[in-house]
């Protein structure tokens, strides 16, 4: 059986193989003499049982995740599951979201069917599907389009498939940055682009969470149209604040995630 670790190690090597930026951010920061920490990682997918959350949550629990927390995004039509370790207070949250098919319109339903009755039926009970990116054949420019007028959620897992949507340092555990917005104004100067959806920064001190993150990377796709380029995935930088207990907040704020989602759309690339 996988551990978390090797498991969280093979997701990062397939994140940073198409989210170069994230990899130049992480050495960035290393310079100023910071060692990063991971706040959580995110993974997308569509309900099918085929391959909805229970499905793609099944190696984190064997590896020792348990299920902390449901979020609803009714404008994006998603449902969502954080998790959390059991034994390794230092192992970064997961956080596993679903597009609800039964809420998109006949064309998303009728695609994603297709999709999925391409690929070989093994394939859904591989434990690896998650590491497996893109599994059914090579996109279409026009489906790809068709499908981000309705959802830029579903459009990126037509193109992506099964990896980790995006990882996320833990502000708090930096030595040099005392707030977020340090944070960004770094990034900034460094000449990375940042999700301004909602503003900057989403989510108060109040709510016990910030967060921010950088517009996903632009990656060249092979469409059977020809090659386009598209957004891949961001990095997200998340600072919490302590509850009446003294211990940090350990979930997440749904209205700001909803905007952390947009952070892949190629609406804020144009």
């Amino acid at each position: 059986m996988i551990s978390h670790t090797e498991l969280l190690n093979q997701l990062w090597n397939q994140y940073v193989a198409i989210t170069p930026s994230a990899k130049t951010i992480h050495a960035l920061f290393e310079a100023e003499g910071e060692q990063i920490e991971n706040d959580h990682i995110a993974i997308r997918t569509y309900d099918d049982p085929r391959v909805g959350i229970e499905v793609l949550e099944i190696p984190f629990l064997k590896a020792g995740y348990q299920r902390s927390g449901e979020y609803v995004f009714e404008a994006k039509k998603l449902f969502a599951r954080h998790y959390q370790h059991t034994t390794d207070a230092t192992a970064p949250k997961v956080f596993i979201s679903e597009l609800k098919l039964s809420l998109c319109s006949s064309y998303i339903q009728e695609t994603v069917a297709q999709l999925l009755n391409s690929c070989p039926s093994e394939l859904w009970s591989d434990e690896s599907l998650l590491l497996k990116g893109r599994v059914w054949g090579t996109p279409s420019w026009d489906v790809y389009e068709r499908l981000r007028e309705e959802s830029e959620y579903a459009a990126w897992m037509y193109i992506y498939g099964f990896c980790a949507n995006h990882f996320t340092v833990n502000v708090n555990a930096l030595k040099a940055f005392e707030s977020l917005e340090a944070v960004n104004d770094f990034l900034e100067s460094k000449g990375f682009a940042l999700n301004a959806s909602g503003g900057k920064i989403k989510g108060t001190p109040a709510q016990l969470l910030e967060q921010s993150s950088t517009l996903a990377d632009m990656r060249p796709i092979a469409f059977a149209e020809g090659t386009h380029e598209i957004p891949s995935c961001y990095y997200e930088f998340a600072r919490r604040y302590p509850t009446a207990t003294g211990e940090l907040y350990s979930g997440f704020i749904a209205a700001s995630a909803d905007k952390i989602f947009e952070s892949t759309d190629k609406k804020l690339r144009m």
